[in-house]
């Protein structure tokens, strides 16, 4: 197993001091609940090592891996992979990874901004806990949300937020593109609403996947408990086992977190340990904002669907107008077709005895043949009418 340094971060310069690494290590970036933060160059071996999960749950968070979007609770971490947020949360620490990705470091602004406010407060109150008693009061409140709640959230919030961004930059561009379709069909714009459209189909399916994953873990409450890590670390025995030992190896501050988790969650453990009402508001206030989101792509995807229809409408319209055109051309060729077969027939080079002294019969032939050529095109015009195959 191969191991990099571990690189304490500036607050202030976040992670724009990040380095080169080689190709076999990945970055992440650490920021456990008392508000200390570094960068990791660190292969896969040891992330498995320091966090405990198998190397299928670390794979689901490979960018090079095509996975969908899901929420796993293991033992003792959260296996996070929402798009391009690839994280894992446990009881003290979040590991996000790819800190410098543009997508990724919003999420790691947020998190700065969440977390190390709120364990500065909770400096503060502890300090000044013999002297105010409601400040003791809020530091519980705040005790009693675990640490993988609030990672989660700002997750969360951050995978939702950037989904209704782009699904909000699809609408601006979407609604124009098919206004200028419907007021003049050419190629163009019709190239340009089929981008959009195969724009729309693959940010639904994103979203779906979202969607859905929130709502597998709302229907199934086993799974909810399972994202309980400060309850299932707070009703573990300190000295159980060699395995928590080997835990406490790899996480120093775990003492401190079961202290606080356990003093935060009593009722809990003494109670039903499958009580998932906290965490199942929080799930349903994301989901119910996915599925906003989630309903405007479906009503922009009718919105397409009906300018399509009219669309196909229009053509059809004007099919049938070239279809009536055909008809009234091939309905005059007949006519002319009969005038011409009497003027070939006239016209044949055979001596015959009865045109002799007949020169008037010339025009008679022509003005009758061309009436009943165009009597014979009125009552096929009007034959057509009558059965409506052609328009008033």
């Amino acid at each position: 197993m191969m191991g990099r340094e571990v690189v304490p971060v500036d607050p202030g310069t976040g992670t724009g001091g990040l380095k080169k690494k080689g190709v076999g290590s990945r970055s992440w970036i650490l920021m456990d609940a008392s508000g200390i933060e570094s960068v990791l160059d660190v292969d896969k071996y040891e992330i498995m090592h320091r966090v405990q999960i198998h190397a299928r749950d670390l794979r689901i968070i490979d960018p090079l891996l095509s996975y969908p979007s899901v929420i796993l609770g293991r033992e003792r971490a959260i296996v996070l992979n929402l798009e391009h947020i690839k994280a894992i949360i446990t009881s003290e620490e979040v590991l996000l990874r790819d800190p410098s990705d543009e997508n990724v470091t919003p999420v790691v602004e947020e998190l700065r901004r969440r977390l190390k406010p709120m364990n500065a407060n909770r400096e503060d109150q502890r300090e000044e806990k013999d002297s105010n008693v409601q400040q003791d009061i809020e530091a519980t409140e705040e005790d009693e949300s675990p640490f993988e709640f609030r990672a989660l959230e700002v997750a969360l919030e951050a995978i939702c937020s950037y989904l209704a961004a782009r699904t909000l930059e699809l609408e601006t561009a979407v609604y124009p593109a098919l206004d200028m379709l419907t007021s003049k069909i050419s190629s163009r714009n019709l190239d340009r609403v089929r981008k959009l459209k195969s724009q729309m189909t693959r940010l639904t399916a994103r979203v779906q996947k979202v969607r859905d994953e929130l709502e597998q873990l709302l229907d199934d409450d086993d799974d909810m408990a399972d994202l309980y890590l400060s309850r299932k670390l707070a009703g573990a025995s300190p000295v159980s086992g060699s395995g928590a030992a080997s835990w406490f190896l790899v996480s120093p501050t775990i003492g401190s977190k079961i202290s606080r988790a356990s003093r935060a969650s009593v009722a809990t453990v003494r109670g039903d340990e499958n009580d998932v009402e906290e965490l199942e508001m929080l799930l349903e206030a994301y989901f119910m904002q996915i599925d906003g989101t989630f309903n405007k792509l479906t009503t922009l995807r009718e919105y397409i669907d009906n300018t399509e229809d009219y669309i196909n409408i229009q053509l059809d319209n004007h099919r049938n107008q070239l279809i009536q055109l055909e008809l009234f051309l091939s309905s005059g060729t007949v006519c002319l077709s009969i005038y011409s077969l009497i003027a070939g027939i006239f016209g044949m080079n055979i001596p015959y005895s009865w045109n002799e002294g007949h020169g008037y019969m010339f025009k008679w032939v022509v003005a009758v043949s061309g009436i009943i050529c165009s009597v014979l095109f009125i009552l096929i015009i009007s034959y057509a009418r009558f059965k409506g195959l052609v328009g008033s």
